[in-house]
């Protein structure tokens, strides 16, 4: 598998909007109850991960133990297994979580997953310090041809900061309208035509 790929445990992926508006502050409330809705499912999954570990262990010591007269009870923790299994498949299939297959191969290899965060932030890191080179080169570059045009083309550099100050004037005022146009619950206010 490619490196880009990622693992999903369930979930339906789907967008669910029917295409209405919906305020801020109710996107919000919808957002936080979505995130306490994912952790207590989250948090069902690790406690069925946890009592699937006991019956193993429970599993182990009985065959470790194993004679004739643990027959019944190792058949009785089997089907516990069994079952527990089959519960934490389903509270997976409820549960939405992308995993990078970098995590899960550093897993697999015996190392820490948080190697993966780690890697990802200082590449991120230097992605910003290229990035923040360019944008400093072209500054510099804006700069230096402003500088050389204003010596050799004054009247028309003159021109050219005018209408740009003009234009970011009205940019500005368009701004200026258009957060007024909002109101403070993140509608949008409408104008009536009449």
């Amino acid at each position: 598998m490619e490196s880009s790929q990622s693992t999903v445990l369930g979930g339906n992926g789907g967008s669910g909007g029917n295409g209405s508006f919906i305020s801020q502050n109710n996107d919000t409330a919808a957002s936080a109850a979505g995130v306490d809705d994912s952790m207590q499912k989250l948090n069902q999954v690790s406690n069925s991960i946890q009592k699937t570990l006991g019956l193993i262990h429970q599993l182990y010591l009985t065959v470790s133990t194993f004679n004739a007269s643990f027959q019944m009870p190792l058949l009785q923790r089997i089907n516990g297994l069994v079952v527990e299994l089959d519960n934490m498949v389903k509270l997976a299939e409820k549960c939405n979580i992308q995993v990078p297959m970098e995590v899960v191969n550093l897993i697999d290899d015996g190392k820490n997953p948080d190697e993966f965060t780690k890697n990802v932030i200082n590449s991120c890191i230097a992605k910003n310090q290229i990035t923040k080179g360019k944008t400093d080169a072209l500054k510099s570059l804006r700069k230096h041809l402003l500088e050389e045009l204003e010596q050799n083309f004054h009247d028309e550099v003159e021109t050219f900061r005018e209408s740009r100050a003009a234009a970011a004037a009205e940019l500005k005022r368009q701004a200026q309208a258009q957060s007024q146009s909002i109101l403070p619950n993140g509608d949008v206010r409408v104008k009536s035509e009449h």
